[in-house]
This record gives C-alpha cells, sequence and structure tokens, in this order.
C-alpha cells in the first residue's frame, strides 16, 4: 500500500507540473519577439557566439520534444520552436544551445551524466524484476536478500542519474537566459516569460528526481525488514 502511495503521490504532482508546463509553454509561444528571430535563428545565433560550428541545428516532430544530441551533436528543436519566433521558442532554443555549450566546454555534471548513461540504461530496466524477484526469494532463501538488494543497487543508479541530471539542466538555463539578456535577444517582458517557461521545465526534473528517491527509500525499507521478519 505504501509503494502505490508513494506512487500515485509522485505521479499526480507530475501531471500537475507537466500540465502546467504545457500550459506556459502555450502562453509564451503566443508572445512574440520584437527581435523577430525564430527558434532556429536564435539557436544558430548562440552557437556561433560560443564559437561552436560542429552542431547543426534541426527540426524534430513532437511538442516539447527538443533536446541536444552529444553522439550526434545535433540540437533537436520541436515544430513549435523550431520556426516560431516567440518568448517560449527563445527560452527552448537557448536552452538546448545551453547543453551544447556544456559538452563543448566539458562541463563536469554533463561528463558524469554521459558516463552513466549506458550503465543506467540496463539497470533501470531490469530493477524491478530484480528487487520483486529477490523478495519473493527471500520467503524460502537466504539468497533472495542479497538478490533484492542488488536490486536496490541497481534502482540507486536511477535515483544518482535523476540528481545529477539536475544541475544539468539548471546550469543550461542559467546559461541560456544569462546569453538572451547579454546579447538583448528579448525584451525584459519576454524575459520574464522566458524565466517563467524554463521554471517550469526545471521542475518536471526535480518531481522526477523526488519520486524515485522517494521509491528506493521504500524498497531498501521494505528488503531490510523482510530480512528481519
Amino acid at each position: 500500500m505504501t509503494y502505490w502511495v508513494i506512487i500515485l503521490a509522485t505521479a499526480g504532482f507530475s501531471m500537475w507540473v507537466s500540465n502546467t508546463l504545457k500550459s506556459k509553454f502555450r502562453k509564451y509561444a503566443k508572445q512574440p519577439l520584437q527581435s523577430g528571430m525564430s527558434g532556429k535563428e536564435i539557436a544558430e545565433k548562440m552557437l556561433t557566439d560560443h564559437g561552436i560550428r560542429d552542431v547543426k541545428v534541426v527540426s524534430t516532430p513532437g511538442m516539447l520534444s527538443d533536446h541536444y544530441n552529444p553522439r550526434t551533436k545535433t540540437v533537436n528543436l520541436s515544430e513549435g520552436v523550431f520556426s516560431q519566433c516567440s518568448a517560449a521558442a527563445a527560452a527552448v532554443a537557448a536552452h538546448e544551445c545551453g547543453h551544447a555549450v556544456q559538452h563543448a566546454t566539458g562541463y563536469e555534471w554533463l561528463q558524469m551524466r554521459s558516463t552513466l548513461v549506458p550503465v543506467v540504461s540496463v539497470a533501470s530496466n531490469l530493477s524491478m524484476w530484480v528487487i520483486f524477484g529477490g523478495l519473493a526469494v527471500m520467503q524460502t532463501m537466504p539468497l533472495g536478500q542479497t538478490v533484492a538488494m542488488i536490486g536496490v543497487g541497481m534502482f540507486a543508479l536511477g535515483t544518482l542519474f535523476s540528481f545529477i541530471t539536475l544541475p544539468v539542466e539548471y546550469d543550461a538555463s542559467n546559461r541560456a537566459l544569462a546569453w538572451l539578456q547579454r546579447k538583448q535577444i528579448v525584451t525584459q517582458r519576454e524575459m520574464e516569460g522566458a524565466q517563467d517557461a524554463l521554471k517550469w521545465a526545471a521542475r518536471t526534473y526535480v518531481v522526477a528526481a523526488i519520486g524515485s528517491l522517494a521509491t528506493l527509500v521504500y524498497f531498501a525499507l521494505r528488503v531490510a525488514g523482510n530480512s528481519r521478519d
């Protein structure tokens, strides 16, 4: 029951933050920039201003599907950002370029996260199976506790990844906003919209990290509790 309370509470809060982010994005997508620059143009200028010439800005399908791919060196902007001229498009385009700047400058938190990606991708898919398998075996064999703890350790890697992601995302937003203001790409009013949009985008990562930590603590306590029974 405790597990489902955690899951439902986290899911509910995550849904609220996600819906608020979408609402903010729609609001600031209607706020045109006086500069007349599209998301693509803003991204290309930010890359050029930071001396980055080997990264391409491309369009990707979907809404809020924007991301920077360090393997292909592409800033992928969604359809609502790539060709649009708005405070929301400026914020998102500059944020994703912030990741490209992190990559080019060897930002330590991004490097750490990139190192964990292959390990976490495997551990995250298997952790629940290992935990529940270990808990089931614990009823009859002492080996089950070891198996369950291995599963908890695998889940912990995903939780660690979630928390390492936080400074990466906040730093990318700080770089983006500082550049937008320094280069006067946006007016003060447009800047406030960009800040608000990125603030809510960051909160989606905070919710994910807290939810992952709560689930980790629950499973660790459950395995420890079963071992004493």
